[in-house]
């Protein structure tokens, strides 16, 4: 039993001390301590263990129990020694927060006092007690205030005398009133930035372990000068120190000298090296931020190439210069930036050899030229060529002779022999057509012998021939009688070809007129058109006028100019085409039909009859079943002309047989059939124009007859805007 008491007891239970591990009776809470760590920080939390009078330290002690949680509510009692440092405690205890730590402000005991010592932290743990301890290090505290030197050197010698020759350093001494040096603080510099400027650029410097902080100041330009201000500033302990001093700024003309190079001459497309001395007055120019730039002669005119913006190093600046075709040498030129002053020197360089000499273009483009004297809108008798020099680089070569030869071409002109190549590399020569419709080309030819042929050039097109002047129309019959074409919606399109004596179409842009004593033919801007390669087209509506009355007079129908007089026929459109060969009049025509939209003339064609037919049923009699019955139809308008192109023909309703109808369109049809010649006009009498179609009708039992069957269909006439007429017809089958 009294071992078990013990045991209990030892364990925090039974009637053991309410304040050991987990005890709550006006003890710690969280545990008995069983490590303190003891830290040092400084004003601005971070770790540190330098003190001083005015520099005071906070110590923490941390709490923890043997399972690494923070004991809360326990007394730490801190101790050091008393000769250097004091602590913020009377008695030096403090009590642990809900995080564990105790804090206590330790300060140097008085302003003069130095030396090195350790805090102690303790804290009661049960009957026992734990400690942790930390080092510091104390430090007489600085004079308060501060004070400020500021000076200006030239390679360590006092001056200021500023030139881009001889930057200054500008060095600020920062020390305490008792003329200790203060480091870690921050100085600011300030000048006329019209006048000088500071590196670093922002003009702010720490003071080292001398208490001196430094920047370089140099020239804002070369060309800057006059006097100027250089102020440092600096705060210490709230108390503001600054100084400043006075600075003469000279102008300082750097100039380029010794211009040379590195090989000393190159080949054509070589290479070198380009230096040059940067002076300031007799010496080299040993500042910064200067550059040189780099030009020539043959860099201006693109033929070679050299850097330029190049930065000054230690008093000289080298660029890469590249020939590019400049030939035999070249003068280059340094000037340093912002100087007048300018140094060259001449550089020999190797020639350069043409290569070849190749065709590049020729003008007219994709298109040949006319023969001599039958030029056209936007054509042209004559061709230019131009042929290119290379040299062994691929590169145009400039003031090589090339001498042009013709070949083939009988009767054209070479009208130059010889020329120089331009700054591209290029010569030209011209060659006049002749009177005969050929091809041709030009050779080009160096001295050395390199030579070149240009492509085939052709020559041809001509004026317009009356054999080459063809004239068609898309339809030749338009449903135009009872109907106005819409506005533009042509009835139909009329084409004219044109060629000269070789078969060649002809310019482009040769006008050709058109006229009509029907309807309308042309543009409301052109009563024509113009050829684009050798044809054209123009837009034919049908309008009134759609008899002739007064017929206009054409090179069509001017008998004294070869035409033949326009027919006077109702409906019956004379189109002529006309154009000029610039001595006599070229001209074609062509008749339109302006056709009704019912057949008001049918006939039926059978063996030997012809029958005129009405709308009434058409018997066709009887015919073996067995047997085939064939016959053909003519449809023309009420004027005898055809239906309109691409009328149909159809079998419609048809009842016991089977029928075809061939063709079974009108296609264009043009006047061919007349009686005889209007003694009043001259003209040509119509007869009846229209188009036969051939119609075959078959029984729907030629196998197996069934006598008297009686089949009936309709014949279907149906033009392009709709217009629908049928005529009925009856056949009867018979039996053998």
């Amino acid at each position: 039993m009294l071992a078990l008491g013990a045991l209990l007891a030892a364990c925090g239970g039974g009637g053991g001390d309410p304040t050991i591990d987990g005890g709550s009776s006006g003890g710690t809470t969280g545990g008995v301590a069983a490590t303190v760590t003891v830290s040092l920080l400084n004003a601005a939390g971070q770790p540190s263990n330098a003190l001083s009078s005015t520099t005071p330290l906070t110590a923490k002690a941390l709490v923890n129990d043997k399972n690494g949680v923070p004991v809360s509510n326990a007394v730490v009692t801190f101790s050091a020694d008393a000769t250097l440092v004091s602590l913020s405690s009377t008695n030096g205890t403090a009590l642990t927060d809900a995080k564990g730590y105790a804090s206590i402000t330790v300060s140097a005991l008085n302003a003069t006092v130095t030396g090195a010592g350790k805090l102690t932290a303790t804290v009661a743990a049960g009957t026992a007690t734990v400690s942790g301890e930390a080092s510091y290090d104390i430090k007489a505290a600085q004079a308060s205030g501060a004070k400020m030197t500021l000076s200006l050197l030239n390679g360590g010698s006092a001056s200021n005398a500023l030139s881009s020759a001889a930057p200054l350093t500008a060095k600020a001494l920062v020390t305490d009133l008792n003329g200790k040096p203060i480091s870690d603080v921050l100085v600011a510099f300030s000048t006329d930035n019209t006048m000088a400027v500071m590196s670093p650029s922002v003009g702010t410097a720490l003071t080292d372990a001398t208490g001196t902080a430094s920047v370089t100041l140099r020239p804002f330009s070369l060309s800057a000068s006059g006097a100027a201000t250089l102020r440092a500033t600096t705060t210490v302990n709230g108390v503001v120190a600054s100084s400043q001093i006075n600075y003469v700024l000279g102008a300082t003309d750097l100039s380029a000298e010794n211009l040379r190079f590195s090989p000393a001459s190159i080949p054509a497309y070589g290479t070198t090296n380009v230096t040059v001395d940067v002076m300031a007055g007799t010496g080299l120019y040993t500042g910064s931020g200067q550059t040189v730039n780099f030009s020539s002669t043959c860099v201006q005119a693109g033929k070679a190439s050299v850097t330029s913006g190049v930065p000054v190093v230690n008093g000289k600046a080298t660029a890469v210069f590249r020939d590019l075709g400049c030939n035999d040498y070249d003068m280059v030129n340094a000037t340093v930036a912002g100087s007048a002053s300018m140094y060259h020197a001449t550089l020999p360089i190797g020639r350069v050899a043409p290569a070849s000499v190749q065709f590049s273009s020729v003008s007219p483009v994709g298109k040949s030229i006319v023969i001599q004297g039958q030029g056209g809108i936007a054509r042209t008798e004559m061709a230019t060529l131009t042929f290119r020099v290379f040299d062994t680089f691929n590169k145009p070569l400039v003031g090589q002779e090339v001498t042009f030869s013709l070949l083939n071409g009988p009767g054209m002109t070479l009208n130059k022999v010889k020329d120089t190549t331009d700054a591209n590399g290029d010569v030209i020569t011209t060659v006049s057509s002749g009177t005969t419709p050929t091809t041709f080309r030009v050779k080009a030819s160096l001295a050395s012998g390199i030579s070149t042929l240009s492509d085939s050039i052709l020559v041809t097109t001509g004026l317009p021939v009356q054999t080459a002047f063809s004239l068609s129309s898309v339809k030749s019959s338009v449903e135009g009688w009872s109907y106005d074409s819409p506005v533009g919606t042509p009835a139909t399109t009329v084409t004219i070809l044109l060629a000269d004596q070789a078969g060649n179409p002809v310019p482009d842009g040769t006008p050709v007129a058109f006229q009509s004593n029907l309807g309308a033919i042309g543009s409301s801007s052109m009563g024509g058109c113009t050829t684009m390669n050798g044809g054209c087209s123009v837009d034919f509506r049908s309008q009134n006028p759609r008899v002739a009355t007064n017929p206009p007079v054409t090179p069509c129908n001017d008998a004294s100019n070869g035409g033949t007089a326009d027919s006077l026929w109702p409906g019956l459109a004379t189109v002529c085409a006309s154009t000029s060969d610039g001595s006599k009049t070229l001209f074609a025509k062509i008749a339109i039909f302006l056709s009704g939209s019912r057949p008001e003339n049918v006939t039926l064609f059978d063996q030997s009859a012809q029958v005129g037919l009405d709308r009434s049923t058409y018997d066709l009699g009887s015919v073996s079943a067995a047997a085939v019955r064939q016959f053909s139809l003519r449809f023309s308008d009420l004027h005898q002309n055809p239906m309109p192109s691409g009328t149909t023909v159809a079998i419609t309703n048809m009842i016991n047989g089977v029928g075809s109808i061939t063709p079974d369109s009108i296609q264009n049809i043009y006047p061919h059939n007349t009686l005889g010649v209007d003694d009043r006009t001259g003209g040509n009498i119509q007869g009846n124009q229209g188009g036969r179609h051939a119609v075959t009708i078959n029984s729907l039992t030629p196998t197996n007859c069934v006598a008297n069957v009686v089949s009936t269909f309709n014949v279907t006439v149906t033009t392009p805007l709709g217009n629908a007429t049928s005529y009925p017809f009856r056949l009867t089958f018979s039996c053998p």
